[in-house]
């Protein structure tokens, strides 16, 4: 009767520790530290269209252009810090 004890008792224990392994919550070993833009403008005219964007936590904004068009089609961007 001692081994079916001793049996139970590590069966339970290991039910514990699975148990514990999937409530916990899980490692992360990189930070999301993308910067998230707001889309603030967008405007279109003839072939070309330009949209305007913040970063509100490094006060950024960056405004891109569509330059061309069919298969020469570009994208030009350009970034500004806002002031204070």
């Amino acid at each position: 009767m001692h081994k079916v004890a001793l049996g139970a008792s590590a069966l339970a224990a290991g039910l514990v520790l699975v148990g514990g392994t999937m409530l916990s919550s899980t490692a992360s070993s990189q930070i999301q530290a993308s910067p998230s833009y707001v889309p603030i403008g967008v405007s279109a005219s003839g072939t070309s269209s330009t949209v305007w964007f913040h970063e509100p936590s490094s006060r950024q904004a960056i405004v891109c252009q569509t330059v061309g068009q069919g298969a020469s089609l570009a994208i030009q961007c350009a970034r500004t810090t806002l002031p204070n």
